[in-house]
């Protein structure tokens, strides 16, 4: 179950993210901060997420918003990936599940008659002070982007 509610303050937490960051919420304070989760590196539906952010990444800058995504890939999948498509900002490794569990975004998936436990496409929109202000769960790739942009 979630920590987290609109309106409430986001838990710091801590993640290695690709450009060898250590990547810390508490470190972007005064920015807003938009949070992807997305399941896997270079499968199509994620791939076109994160380019839907890169191509719209003017937008966000703009409103001084940064731009994370988060799988449970490791840093050189990851990197790898970022590469791949250019995007211009940073993705965060979450192996152990730390901060997908703190966002509750694995659930339970099925894919091909199995069930399987998996990220849940899911968004978030922290202020500046840290406190969570939009989610967006359950995230169909092709619509979200023009959800975001009309949040902002």
């Amino acid at each position: 179950m979630s920590q987290l509610e609109a309106g409430k303050q986001v838990p710091d937490f801590t993640g290695q993210a690709t450009s060898n960051i250590e990547f810390k919420l508490s470190d972007y304070r005064g920015s807003p901060v938009l949070i992807y989760f997305y399941p896997k590196d270079n499968t199509p539906g994620c791939t076109q997420e994160g380019q839907d952010f890169r191509d719209h990444f003017a937008e966000f800058e703009k409103k001084g918003i940064k731009i994370f995504g988060i799988s449970r890939d490791g840093i050189k999948a990851h990197e790898n990936f970022k590469a791949k498509h250019s995007f211009p900002f940073e993705l965060i490794s979450d192996k152990d599940e730390t901060i997908c569990n703190l966002f509750d975004v694995i659930k339970e998936k099925k894919m091909y008659g199995k069930t399987h436990m998996g990220i849940e496409r899911s968004t978030f929109l922290i202020d500046a002070k840290g406190v969570l202000i939009k989610e967006w769960r359950k995230v169909k790739v092709k619509e979200h982007i023009g959800q975001v942009l009309g949040e902002i």
